[in-house]
């Protein structure tokens, strides 16, 4: 399976995610993306954390018939520290 780089992505729709890197499922061991959002998305704040399956993360979706990648990766990591700077546990 293709590697997940730490760093900025586009999603198909047109937001900015940042992904922050790979986390295991506890139960099944499956591969998830870490993410976050800093924009407010779907009525939450900015810099909320988000997961996603990694096989669904890199998948292609169909948009008017042509197939296009789920996230597109557009940057490196070096905004990745600064959104661990902004995150609070």
């Amino acid at each position: 399976m293709k590697e997940i780089k730490p760093g900025t992505y586009r999603h198909y729709k047109g937001t900015l995610v940042v992904v922050i890197g790979i986390a295991l499922h506890s139960e099944t061991l499956e591969e998830m993306v870490v993410y976050n959002h800093p924009d407010p998305i779907k009525g939450k704040g900015a810099n909320t954390m988000w997961v996603r399956p990694k096989k669904m993360f890199m998948e292609n979706v169909r948009i008017d018939g042509k197939k296009v990648p789920r996230f597109e990766f557009i940057k490196k990591a070096e905004d990745v520290a600064k959104v661990k700077r902004k995150i609070i546990f």
